[in-house]
């Protein structure tokens, strides 16, 4: 049979070879590292037998697949077998792969804690170290469950029970162990594959995820090729810790959350003044590049939601209240419709367009309460939106435009490495495939015409259009999905948005929703993890923290610090009787940019010693030459000294 190859050449192998025999003709050296095979772009075992004429590609587990496989593997096959042997009384559950690794989630008689995990990973590596072959089965659903049901299963049971299908149930064989998973695969071959590991951690975690379930024991961990990709992940991940914006938001004073509003932020007078410093940076940003700002209500009739077709799509998601006057109303999700109705404002001429709207809006989603994570993930943000109103002429134009806008803010804040991801369709949308093949269309020509790489993400796009999602990565090598750009043919349609053309009948402009940082509050949080609290001068809520050596030099601190804001500077006087020591240190762990420390030298000099946060050394300055270097470096939104992102 002929089968194609990744790179379009085409080779014979023998009629219904598998996934390893097909590898071991291509090369013996390739089968020793073959753990699976993708047939027409669907992982498969090397076990399965390919069909004529399928485009194949062998993965080992240097692909980011087949390390997929590997964790996959390792959770369904080596951790599930080491709690059963460790806990005979254990319940198996379900144990899929997640971002960096994996878990497993189990019912046991009392609960784990961190120390079991000890014990648990040693068990894990003498599984691990056997070798043993994995075998894949085929069983009928009946067969299935009395397997499952002799060896006192009940959740695999229940899965194989309520799945759709009657037959062709894979289970995994661990060798002669004895051992089995119910899984849908594919796994290693192998357990020789298997490489460097670790488990992280426990918690607890409902039955599918409902809270009227029974609590299970989930057990986390994490899997590389090497020892060497192991620890360097473990670095991160404790770095991570040390820049969790939690923990140095309540540091630096900046916010903290109640349950009296789950998932919405309580500002602090100091991360109030950064987010707006955010919002002031933004609005002049799209100021010079012909916005105009707008803002719309909060609270809105369903009718003007079942006409967006958010109510349908999206109403799952939104917090609804029923007024007196029994209509219904609901918190806004997103800003879309609310701009809509400004633009049918008056008659618009094509010579007007495009039209660009950009509002500030706070918006409002229902998350599930075992979701919400800080600043990253909450009911209530605020987001950069803007929507553009164009001809299909100016479509290329605009896109390729607010894509450089995009690019360009996010190297002010040290982020040059920025990837592309394009979404189409999603299986639950607005619009005819006419519509959105016109829309994904133009937003490729865009992309071609920026001659940028880009990734394809299927079926991720919004409801209403295609979109762009641009994915940052920070300081310490996370990516962070912030800014979009979405090709909106549906909303101006259904909310009768038109434009008087140049033939002088009315005409449907293009709708291109745009965010730059995306959500405030989150772009907030991963500044502060991305700058570990040592945020730029500009956007630091205390710039300058002025203090004297002892009490007799509290009239010179106070003069230094009224000059210091009359500047435009945002100054902390500190006047307690503390060591200059201790004020120091407790400015610096608060993150506060510059100490300006002043004695007796200082005063007859008229000058300031200054601590700089992240900078070993001091350095004294007159007055007047902090001054200007500071205002400088706001003016230029320079980065801190010895900032140098890296992902290792």
């Amino acid at each position: 049979m002929k089968l194609k190859m990744p790179d379009g050449s085409e080779r014979q192998f023998n009629d219904g070879a598998n996934g390893l025999e097909i590898s071991e003709d291509i090369s013996k050296s390739l089968a020793k590292k073959a753990i699976a095979i993708k047939v027409n772009g669907e992982l498969r075992d090397l076990s399965d037998p390919v069909p004529e004429g399928s485009v194949i590609e062998i993965l080992t587990t240097q692909d980011e697949e087949g390390l997929d496989i590997m964790r996959h593997t390792l959770t369904a096959q080596v951790l599930a077998r080491a709690v059963k042997n460790l806990y005979p009384h254990a319940k198996l559950a379900i144990g899929p792969t997640i971002e960096n690794g994996f878990y497993y989630d189990v019912a046991l008689d009392k609960p784990l804690s961190t120390e079991d995990l000890e014990a648990i990973e040693a068990e894990m590596r003498k599984i691990a170290g056997g070798n043993a072959d994995i075998v894949k089965k085929y069983y009928s659903k009946d067969e299935a469950i009395a397997l499952f049901e002799e060896r006192g299963e009940p959740y695999k049971v229940q899965i194989i029970k309520d799945a759709g299908q009657v037959d062709n149930f894979q289970i995994y064989h661990q060798g002669d162990t004895g051992f089995i998973d119910l899984c849908h695969g594919p796994h290693l071959p192998n357990l020789k594959h298997i490489g460097a590991f670790k488990l992280t951690k426990v918690s607890g975690a409902y039955w599918r995820g409902d809270s009227q379930n029974e609590m299970l024991t989930r057990i986390y961990g994490t899997a590389w090729n090497n020892d060497k990709d192991l620890k360097k992940y473990l670095r991160r991940i404790e770095e991570a810790e040390k820049r969790d914006h939690r923990k140095l938001g309540k540091a630096m004073d900046l916010f903290h959350f109640q349950d009296n509003a789950p998932g919405a932020v309580f500002w602090h007078h100091r991360g109030w003044t950064m987010f707006n410093e955010l919002i002031n940076y933004m609005r002049e940003r799209q100021k010079k590049a012909g916005y105009v700002e707008i803002n719309t209500p909060d609270i809105m009739d369903r009718s003007l939601w079942e006409a967006s077709g958010h109510w349908e799509k999206f109403g799952e998601n939104m917090f609804t209240t029923e007024a007196k006057e029994e209509r219904i109303f609901a918190l806004k999700p997103m800003n879309c419709p609310g701009c809509v109705q400004v633009f049918n404002q008056g008659i618009k001429s094509y010579r007007q367009l495009p039209v660009r709207m950009a509002e500030f809006g706070k918006v409002h989603r229902y998350e599930p309460s075992g979701a919400l994570h800080g600043l990253m993930r909450v009911r209530a943000f605020t987001q950069d939106d803007a929507h553009i109103f164009c001809t299909p002429d100016q479509i290329t134009q605009e896109s390729v435009t607010v894509c450089n806008l995009i690019l360009d803010i996010y190297k002010d804040f040290g982020f040059e490495d920025v990837r592309i991801k394009f979404s189409d369709r999603p299986e639950k949308r607005v619009g005819s495939d006419e519509i959105w093949d016109k829309s994904e269309k133009a937003l490729r020509e865009a992309l071609e015409a920026m001659d940028v790489p880009y990734s394809y993400n299927p079926g991720e796009g919004a409801f209403y259009g295609p979109k762009l999602e641009f994915v940052l990565r920070d300081a310490i090598g996370r990516d962070w999905q912030c800014g979009t750009l979405q090709m909106d043919f549906n909303l101006p349609e259904r909310l009768d948005a038109t434009y008087i053309g140049e033939d002088g009948e009315k005409h449907r402009p293009v709708m291109l929703h745009r965010a730059l940082f995306g959500s405030l509050e989150r772009f907030f949080g991963m500044l502060i993890e991305h700058y570990a609290g040592n945020m730029p001068l500009w956007l630091a809520p205390v710039q300058v923290a002025v203090t004297g050596i002892v009490e007799d030099h509290n009239d010179y601190a106070s003069e230094v610090a009224a000059f210091l804001e009359e500047a435009g500077l945002r100054v902390n006087l500190d006047l307690r009787n503390e060591k200059v020591g201790y004020k120091i240190r407790e400015h610096m762990s608060s993150k506060t940019t510059f100490v300006a420390v002043v004695g007796d030298k200082e005063k007859a000099d008229r000058s300031i010693t200054v601590r700089r946060l992240g900078v070993n050394e001091q350095k004294t300055y007159s007055l007047d030459e902090f001054r200007d270097m500071a205002l400088e470096e706001i003016k230029t939104h320079a980065l801190p000294p010895n900032f140098n992102p890296s992902d290792d």
